[in-house]
């Protein structure tokens, strides 16, 4: 199986989540981002390109169910896939806490990247001081699910761990 096998029906259950009960509980009058966070943590366990493909692939998702302008959210999940992805340059087994912290950094990149975006493309009022709390929330928040998303992610994108075996004299 591909992994956009894989990641299709996960992301439609995490995008369910994403719109109904999640659109409502809120914390310090952020909104959780589940989506973003799989897909950050999608990079942090399968690497930077695959975690840009999977994050590409979830924005676009959620852009077809909630009506945003076409490709915008998938570019900006892409970028926060592919910067959680660094991680695996950096150790190619990253440690689960290494893995949270590079799902959190990732997180924040594509949170703070949705207001430069909607401006670019012409969307004004977008950057305001409350970016200060709703960056935070949402790193937050992905940083607590990444022990959970990080292998999720891992299984999407069709990446398994590397055995290391000893060499025979």
């Amino acid at each position: 199986m591909g992994p956009l096998v894989r990641l299709f029906p996960v992301g439609l259950c995490v995008i369910a989540m994403q719109r109904t009960f999640l659109s409502e509980m809120k914390v310090f009058g952020v909104v959780l981002q589940i989506v973003l966070a799989l897909a950050a943590a999608a990079g942090a366990g399968a690497g930077p390109e695959r975690g840009a493909i999977g994050g590409f692939t979830l924005g676009l998702m959620y852009d077809l169910a909630t009506g945003s302008p076409l490709g915008l959210t998938a570019l900006v999940y892409a970028l926060a896939g592919f910067v959680a992805g660094y991680v695996l340059t950096l150790t190619p087994t990253p440690q689960w806490w290494l893995a949270s912290i590079f799902t959190a950094i990732g997180a924040a990149v594509g949170e703070t990247a949705v207001p430069v975006a909607r401006t670019l493309i012409g969307q004004d009022g977008w950057f305001t001081s409350r970016l200060f709390t709703i960056v935070p929330v949402v790193s937050g928040f992905a940083l607590l699910l990444s022990p959970l998303f990080v292998p999720l992610g891992r299984w999407c994108m069709c990446v398994k761990r590397p055995k290391w075996k000893a060499i025979r004299e």
